[in-house]
């Protein structure tokens, strides 16, 4: 990651309260920041059911988390962020939706060494999945966002996916799943630094309409498994018109199913 410590104007903005699968979870985030949408709600409704232990990389507020909490899709999870104003959303987000028992917010960096981040509470080879909505632009492409949170969350080198990838098989236990949601254009990249530490790939393109290309990828691997790649149908976001979902999609965001891929 490019860019050290949110401003202060991050730091002291405002935020709002956004209802999400139809007012089962309220969630707060920053009124100009980056803002959680339908990337990270399907990020968390895609976390295969019956999951432990789960670690959600760069959680921001804590949406995709959250979201597989409220599904009923994991037991348990930690929301890692390094941005210590965000994290501490991500904290009364828990608190406030009932799953304080349940999840916990650490704040550090993806790029931190083993000890540091065992010493901060995440532990080695331990979560049976892994999830991560991580920055999509590479540095230098799209317009840099004036604040430092959203333009971490938007903006990241190739090298910095590749930390990302290790961070998360560094996290996942054994057979262990990881699971990330990406921009089409970029699927090579991506499975390029997926390769040398998960298999059983499955990719699930994700187009805006019918008859569209693709232009969301959802991608899960398990850790340590040299099964091949499973190069799913696409599916559309919304109908013919562009306009309502598709009853699939829509039947997630109202909280009443999760992704099943």
């Amino acid at each position: 990651m490019s860019l050290d410590q949110p401003s202060d104007f991050v730091k002291h903005q405002t935020t709002t309260r956004d209802a999400f699968l139809a007012g089962r979870i309220t969630l707060s985030q920053p009124r100009n920041g980056f803002r959680a949408g339908f990337d990270s709600v399907l990020l968390g409704a895609a976390v295969r059911n019956g999951t432990q232990n789960l670690l959600d990389l760069g959680a921001g507020v804590g949406t995709a988390g959250l979201v597989a909490l409220a599904l009923g899709r994991a037991a348990r999870a930690t929301l890692l962020e390094r941005h210590a104003e965000t994290a501490a959303l991500a904290r009364e987000n828990i608190a406030d939706n009932g799953f304080s028992g349940r999840a916990e917010a650490l704040t550090l960096d993806i790029l931190a060494s083993g000890p540091t981040r065992q010493a901060a509470g995440l532990a080695a080879n331990h979560f049976d999945a892994v999830i991560a909505n991580p920055p999509f632009f590479d540095v230098g492409q799209g317009t840099l966002a004036p604040e430092a949170s959203r333009a971490d969350a938007r903006h990241m080198a190739q090298e910095g996916l590749e930390a990302w990838i290790r961070c998360a098989a560094g996290c996942a236990a054994a057979g262990g799943e990881f699971v990330i949601v990406y921009p089409a254009q970029g699927l090579s990249t991506l499975l390029a630094a997926m390769a040398p530490r998960f298999g059983a790939v499955t990719v699930l393109p994700i187009s805006p309409r019918p008859g569209a290309p693709a232009t969301r990828v959802l991608v899960r691997g398990k850790k340590g498994s040299r099964a091949p790649l499973t190069l799913l149908a696409g599916r559309a976001l919304h109908g013919e018109d562009g306009r309502d979902f598709a009853q699939e999609f829509d039947a997630i965001f109202r909280g009443a199913a999760a992704l099943d891929w």
